[in-house]
């Protein structure tokens, strides 16, 4: 007689059962397998959701590793920007920590602005730099972890290191490194740490560095513990991403949900400033009138000033008005 599952013989189908569960557990398998390397983090760096998280405040184009990524058009415009209007601006919104002085630079004459793509370094540990150089050879890292960063770098990035201010040994680039710098972003570092072949790195046409020193020695008893991750730079605080602005004074780290604000706001100072001296000067308005609550006909005489000289760029007059909103200096 047939059995429940119509088989005349009484013979079960637990063979092509077991087939088929073992397939199921196959694909299943398969999934959690792919699940897991999507979300795996590359060698020493941040999980793009974290990222994402914790520059939040960016509504922007992102890199695909989660970093914001600044319109070049912005980063052209900062490079124009007086730091000490920027600082300002962001003190007026409440970051106090975003700047840093005492640097040696190769050039004093060549600006470094760009995005922030951080890296942090500690003392070396033994066991704990074998276990991170071979993740990071299994991730298709090469070389010295201090290379590691340089592979990641794009068009207009500002490679920005924490190399916990060591000088002697602490060499985070030399002439061949800062070459390939360079020629993948186009753009400078800042290093919270040393830089070697000073002499030679000064011929690379357009490279500039903000090192806390020079110094001839190589890299030694240094790893990378965190790449594309939140840094210190002295007491400045630096994320991914961030507007960097390197000049002089030193260097100012603006975070990109404020990029835009900081230049604009930075670009109507400099103008308002122009501008200001030609009119007391003519007479037509007082030191007083400049410095205050803007009236409405001197608005409208400072879009007009503007539009003869486009060397200072635009402005419309919601684009004012905003600016003038925030007015706090």
């Amino acid at each position: 007689m047939p059995d429940t599952c119509g088989n005349k013989h009484g013979i079960t189908n637990n063979s092509k059962i077991h087939t088929a569960m073992k397939r199921y557990q196959e694909l299943l398998m398969a999934g959690w397998a792919c699940l897991l390397l999507s979300q795996a983090v590359p060698a020493q760096t941040l999980h793009r959701e974290e990222l994402v998280f914790l520059t939040s405040e960016w509504q922007g184009e992102r890199f695909p590793d989660g970093r914001p990524r600044i319109p070049d058009g912005l980063l052209d415009r900062a490079r124009n920007i007086g730091i000490d209007d920027a600082w300002t601006v962001l003190k007026n919104e409440g970051y106090t920590n975003q700047f840093e002085g005492q640097w040696k630079r190769v050039h004093d004459e060549v600006p470094v602005v760009g995005r922030a793509l951080t890296a942090m370094y500690m003392p070396s540990r033994p066991d704990v730099e074998r276990h991170i150089k071979e993740r990071g050879n299994a991730a298709g890292r090469k070389g010295n972890t201090n290379s590691w960063p340089i592979e990641m770098l794009s068009w207009g990035d500002v490679y920005v290191a924490d190399g916990f201010g060591k000088i002697e040994a602490g060499t985070l680039m030399g002439a061949t490194l800062a070459t390939s710098i360079f020629s993948k972003s186009g753009n400078g570092v800042v290093f919270n740490g040393s830089a070697r072949d000073l002499e030679a790195i000064s011929e690379i046409a357009g490279f500039n560095a903000f090192v806390r020193d020079f110094h001839p020695s190589f890299l030694e008893e240094m790893v990378l513990m965190g790449l594309n991750t939140p840094i210190r730079v002295g007491g400045a605080v630096v994320l991914p991403g961030d507007l960097v602005i390197a000049k002089e004074e030193g260097v100012l780290f603006v975070p990109a949900h404020l990029a835009e604000q900081v230049v604009s706001t930075a670009e109507f100072v400099t103008r308002k400033d122009q501008f200001g001296f030609e009119m007391v000067r003519s007479g037509r308005y007082s030191t007083g009138e400049i410095d205050s609550q803007w009236s409405e006909g001197i608005k409208t005489d400072f879009l007009n000033w503007l539009a003869k000289h486009p060397e200072l760029g635009t402005m419309t007059r919601p684009e004012l008005d905003k600016v003038l909103s925030k007015r706090t200096w």
